[in-house]
């Protein structure tokens, strides 16, 4: 059963949307239902807030994988491509003071002295700041990671696809390293080093992560009023958004489906079925919401098509299910959001991972908030050095 506040949310989306309340079953097939997309400004807003925090941290992390962390500062020039950095070093350093030092020293014996950088003694604290955090949360990491491994196919996942996600879900640089060798009961590492030639298994199936974010939500509805909740995907479709009368039909019939949780086994089903999308929109959901800002680009998840078998369209259904989520084209990117995670351009369940980057900002802001300060007592000097000229002429 639905609960009351469940029953009046459907209640509303159907009609708003001049649905019919009857059922009936549609055998359309889901390649033929066609969602024009439509921009959603606050959501596009929202990946805008952290473009700066996201260009700053690669800069860190080049530096950081540099042997004794220093790097000559025209090698990292000529790096800018590659991290996406639209202004030069020199510019950048300017405009983001104290994350690094700036020396002179020889690249090789008996050649001019050139600009290196190395990283801050104040960039050096919130490392170790960073690492505090990720052992306070080492038991969500941990869980984060089996669970991505339980609602893979074979319960195995490639070690490199999982290092080119690390930063959409909050692991450390080197969780492969460190933190799956310390967890043998639930991680065994296989395989060779080398691109495409290491996985990392599951040993234990924990019941304790095999349960979805929407499953949970169910049972928490159902604690507090007292009545069976079943669990479904909140739907909530932008202002001024209108589907097609067959869409909306559509999407109706596929609501009223039974929910298929990301952790169960689903080799029964056809892969154009339509709960194969259920289940397949089910994955997306969980994956936006163990992500650290709810959104994830999608030619990462296009990486991960055999593991958890996404279909080759697979990035259809985010416009299909445009009242469950959003794609962003922001920056040339497309981007998955999950829609209920926003009010506005703000997140509203915030992942405690995120301590880091907001740590990080704190680190951004005060440089900026001092070389503010150095500017201001720059030119009251050179005011009061004008004044004192001018009042010894005048003498």
């Amino acid at each position: 059963m639905f609960s009351k506040t469940k029953i009046n949310t459907l209640f509303h989306y159907y009609l708003n949307n001049n649905l019919n309340i009857h059922i009936h079953t549609h055998t359309r097939s889901i390649s033929s239902l066609k969602v024009v997309w439509r921009k959603d400004p606050s959501l596009d807003q929202a990946i805008e807030h952290d473009k700066r925090y996201k260009q700053c941290a690669r800069v860190v992390k080049e530096v950081l994988n540099e042997p004794g962390q220093v790097i000559p500062l025209r090698y990292l020039e000529k790096r800018r491509q590659r991290m996406r950095l639209k202004v030069k070093i020199d510019t950048f350093l300017n405009q983001n003071p104290f994350l690094f030092d700036v020396y002179y020293d020889r690249i090789k014996p008996k050649t001019e002295p050139v600009k290196f950088i190395r990283v801050s003694d104040r960039l050096l604290r919130f490392i170790e700041e960073e690492k505090r955090i990720f052992k306070e949360n080492e038991p969500l990491i941990v869980a984060k990671l089996c669970k991505l491994l339980m609602m893979s196919k074979n319960k195995v996942v490639s070690a490199d696809k999982l290092l080119h996600v690390k930063r959409e879900f909050g692991f450390p640089n080197d969780f492969l390293v460190d933190l799956v060798p310390r967890y043998p009961e639930y991680f065994r590492l296989t395989g060779l080093p080398g691109e495409g030639k290491s996985f990392l298994e599951l040993v234990d199936w924990n019941p304790e992560f095999a349960k979805s974010v929407i499953e949970e939500r169910a049972e928490e509805e159902s604690r507090v009023t007292g009545i069976r909740v079943r669990p479904n995907f909140n739907v909530k479709l932008p202002p001024g958004f209108v589907l097609k009368k067959e869409m909306r039909e559509w999407i109706r019939d596929w609501m009223e489906l039974d929910y298929v949780s990301p952790y169960e086994d689903v080799s029964n089903l056809e892969q154009a079925s339509r709960e194969m999308e259920k289940r397949s929109v089910g994955i997306f959901h969980e994956l936006l919401s163990l992500s650290l800002y709810k959104r994830i680009p999608v030619p990462i998840l296009g990486k991960f098509c055999e593991e958890y078998r996404f279909s080759n369209a697979f990035s259809s259904a985010f416009t299909r299910h445009s009242g469950i989520f959003y794609m962003s084209l922001k920056g040339g990117i497309e981007t998955a959001m999950l829609r209920e995670a926003y009010e506005g351009d703000k997140l509203i369940d915030i992942d405690p991972l995120l301590q880091i980057k907001d740590r990080f900002a704190e680190v951004l802001e005060e440089g900026w908030r001092e070389r503010v300060e150095q500017l201001r007592l720059k030119q009251e000097k050179i005011k009061q050095d004008m004044e004192l000229v001018a009042t010894r002429v005048s003498e």
